[in-house]
């Protein structure tokens, strides 16, 4: 299915309030009720909706730090890889891992409830990770900038 300017502005409202009535959609990005729920379950089958979800606020289940973690195995082979990533998903404090190119060759995003916190998950997950030969934790300080979509996505109906 080829995206038009409809389907780019019924998009980028959607990543700004997944909760907007088909009626309020509609209103913003003038179409019928009808026509935009057409087009809304389109790409929802085509897949470019995979998920409707709410964004927390950790900070109020005490999670205020954010730690990037570089990992470097012992090995690239794929039996490294395999047994690192199937162990890691399995650590509850990382939201987020990569598989980089470059020097490291994983980077975990950890959230922890401060830096004792942190050491913590740092010797009861992260330490006993398979094949890892290197271990490298940086804290940030604050988020700049936190978009779920890059706004040249919507190319015309940028914010």
């Amino acid at each position: 299915m080829a995206l038009d300017r409809k389907d780019l502005a019924i998009l980028a409202e959607l990543t700004t309030n997944a909760r907007a009535s088909h009626t309020e959609l509609a209103n913003k990005v003038g179409l019928s009720s009808t026509a935009l729920a057409r087009r809304q379950k389109a790409l929802e089958d085509d897949g470019y909706i995979q998920a409707y979800q709410a964004a927390l606020d950790l900070t109020q289940f005490g999670l205020t730090t954010t730690v990037l973690v570089r990992i470097a195995l012992e090995s690239q082979s794929d039996e490294a890889l395999k047994a690192f990533e199937a162990e890691v998903v399995k650590c509850p404090s990382v939201v987020r891992c990569f598989l980089m190119s470059g020097t490291d060759d994983y980077i975990l995003i950890v959230l922890a409830r401060d830096i004792q916190d942190f050491e913590r998950i740092h010797r009861t997950e992260l330490s006993r990770l398979p094949r890892v030969a290197r271990v490298q934790s940086s804290f940030a300080l604050r988020e700049v900038v936190n978009r779920a979509v890059p706004t040249v996505v919507f190319g015309e109906t940028k914010r």
